[in-house]
């Protein structure tokens, strides 16, 4: 038996030294293949989810309205002269008959004195043609006087009668027209701010002020030509303010933003379709107790215009629009997206209408919509619209 020389150690010592690094390569490779086989597969991403509901929906049209009084009066003289008081104050209610303003009555009354005297005058006259003619007519039957003497007695006594209606119609206008000087108002209502002053000389033409009847008060609004057809069987050819027998009840939003408590109801449509907008204008009424509402406000009026039976509702924000189309993540009963193009409706609150493509009972994704796409897999939770925290969906499958 020979002996190892020390060149035959030495080449077996540099064998050893080179299989030890491939042994530990080998043990960590094996580890590895180890740690992957025992990893848990990533779970699914969470979504947020919400059934689809069916229900009936009232829709509502939304319009501009304009406030005006029920019934508006100009309030204006009917006798020229001047201003010497004011009997009323601005901004109050006033009632039918109520004296406003007062112009200085003295020529009228002076014409009125003079039209008495020509009045006494002719009665006066007239009584003469009377005595005249009584004592005429028995000697005219004898022939004691021409028959011409009694003609003209006759003449005289029915230009005297006339004389005397003529003399009564003219106190009668000057009696007018003292009256005339003690403005009054036509209507009840509010008054407005006077356009004269105490001094003014006032004429036919002048406006003195405006009364406005506002309990109730007329809104106006324009309705596109589609909407009235919607609504027509419900508008009243006649209008009873009392009666209630209105079908079109109608919500009024103030210019602040706030509902007014008193419902309205249409009176009428207006006779034609404004052609250059394609609009008709609606007259409503509302209750104004306490005269609060004024002519010249603006607002809006809100009403039912169609109801949806049994129609399919979303989130608004479950929908995403692509190139005009509308499209729907759908989470099958293996909790598997599909990507759907549905029709949509109108949109309602915080909900959107589905006319096609979707069916009640299913469930849409309407959080999280960016980390899916079709077919892929998904773990609902339910969609809480006014929660950042989302429970778990006791209807998920496991």
């Amino acid at each position: 038996m020979s002996v190892p020389s020390r060149s035959d150690w030495s080449q077996r010592g540099t064998l050893h030294a080179g299989r030890a690094p491939l042994v530990a390569v080998a043990a960590v490779a094996l580890c590895a293949a180890c740690g992957a086989g025992s990893k848990p597969s990533p779970r699914p991403p969470e979504v947020e989810v919400a059934n689809v509901l069916q229900q009936d929906v009232k829709l509502y049209g939304e319009w501009v309205a304009t406030l005006d009084g029920f019934v508006n009066a100009q309030i204006q003289p009917q006798v020229t002269g001047y201003l010497i008081r004011q009997d009323y104050r601005e901004g109050s209610f006033v009632h039918k008959g109520d004296v406003l303003f007062e112009i200085d009555p003295r020529p009228f009354q002076a014409v009125l004195d003079l039209a008495r005297a020509q009045l006494a005058q002719a009665q006066a006259q007239l009584g003469n043609a009377d005595l005249n003619l009584k004592r005429d007519i028995p000697e005219a039957q004898v022939s004691a006087i021409p028959r011409s003497q009694l003609d003209t007695d006759t003449q005289t006594q029915a230009g005297a009668s006339a004389g005397v209606k003529a003399a009564q119609a003219a106190v009668e206008q000057a009696e007018l027209n003292v009256g005339f000087t003690k403005v009054r108002s036509l209507i009840s209502g509010i008054a407005g701010i006077a356009q004269v002053q105490v001094g003014n000389l006032v004429t036919l033409t002048t406006v003195l002020t405006g009364v406005s009847q506002v309990d109730p008060i007329k809104v106006y609004f324009p309705i596109t030509g589609d909407e009235y057809l919607r609504i027509a069987d419900q508008i009243p050819n006649t209008v009873d303010l009392l009666s209630g027998k209105q079908s079109l009840p109608l919500q009024l939003i103030l210019s602040n933003g706030s509902t007014y408590p008193q419902p309205g109801r249409v009176l009428f449509a207006d006779r034609q379709v404004d052609a250059t907008t394609g609009t008709i204008r609606i007259a409503s009424a509302f209750p104004n107790p306490g005269n609060i509402l004024r002519p010249g406000q603006y607002g809006r009026v809100r009403a039912v215009t169609q109801i949806r039976k049994g129609a399919l509702l979303v989130p608004q924000r479950a929908i995403t629009e692509l190139q005009g189309t509308y499209q729907l993540a759908v989470v099958g009963p293996d909790n598997r997206v599909s990507i759907r193009t549905v029709q949509t409706g109108p949109r309602v609150g915080t909900n959107w209408i589905i006319d096609q493509g979707l069916n009640a009972g299913e469930r849409v994704v309407a959080e999280g919509i960016g980390r899916i796409r079709n077919g892929s897999l998904v773990t609902p939770v339910s969609f809480h619209a006014s929660s950042a925290d989302p429970s778990p969906d006791p209807s998920a499958a496991p």
